[in-house]
């Protein structure tokens, strides 16, 4: 019997693709990462690992029975439909100003993002 393996992180070049396009969409949009960073890593990193593993940034927050054919529809690839829309971040990862949780920055680094999802899954 094989031992249980720990998740893969996400590759370096999509983390940083990731990373560079929540930073571009949450200055272009006029929103911010949430006042705890911890969850801005989580979710840039699970973009990042839909990206390696179905080639588009489907949400990372939600749950999908089939996430080829959600990747296919295009509703839930980030940024969402919600999110373009109406400005509703599911995963909190672009918040209004008005937005309790939102905090004050949009940027982060990859050092950041790769030291939280790094003790996250220690």
């Amino acid at each position: 019997m094989n031992a249980p393996t720990s998740p893969q992180p996400a590759t370096d070049k999509n983390l940083e693709a990731m990373r560079k396009f929540s930073e571009q969409y949450a200055k272009r949009t006029g929103t911010y990462f949430c006042s705890d960073l911890s969850i801005t890593a989580v979710v840039i990193e699970g973009l990042a690992k839909h990206k390696d593993e179905l080639g588009a940034p489907l949400c990372p927050c939600r749950h999908y029975e089939d996430k080829e054919a959600e990747v296919k529809a295009t509703y839930w690839n980030c940024p969402c439909v919600p999110m373009r829309e109406r400005k509703e971040c599911h995963c909190m990862l672009f918040l209004t100003e008005d937005n309790d949780f939102a905090g004050d920055k949009q940027d982060i680094t990859i050092d950041e993002i790769r030291a939280t999802t790094d003790r996250m899954s220690a």
